[in-house]
């Protein structure tokens, strides 16, 4: 048991120490001025595409979009997730039909919800 924690614990710091090792060296190569720091406006002009961008690159978008994609997300994980209880339900039994039928019947009220909230409609 305690190999199992010791390689999970050997990849958790692999996870922490891969992303903030070129952070950190950033930030000492930019204190000892190692780091070149010459500001330009076309530097820091936003970017899209090769489109030169017309007005705020801060402008507000319609918070439909968002919802929409979240509720798209949600949705597309939980039927993810019922392909293994598909697979294992000839062995798993009455309380693993009850566990199924338990997470689509939350599935089905979350969509049922949003239905009825207009969530799902542009208009």
């Amino acid at each position: 048991m305690l190999e199992e924690f010791g390689r999970a614990g050997f990849l958790l710091l692999f996870a922490l120490a891969f992303p903030l090792a070129p952070i950190i060296a950033s930030v000492a190569f930019g204190a000892l001025k190692l780091r070149p720091r010459r500001p330009d406006p076309v530097k820091t002009a936003t970017y899209e595409c090769g489109v030169t961008t017309v007005g705020d690159a801060m402008g507000q978008f319609n918070v439909r979009y968002y919802m929409y994609a979240l509720i798209f997300v949600v949705f597309d994980v939980e039927i993810l997730l019922l392909y293994p209880w598909a697979v294992a339900l000839p062995t798993a039994g009455l309380a693993g039909f009850l566990a199924g039928a338990l997470f689509l019947t939350i599935l089905v009220v979350g969509f049922v919800y949003d239905w009825a909230k207009k969530a799902l409609e542009w208009a």
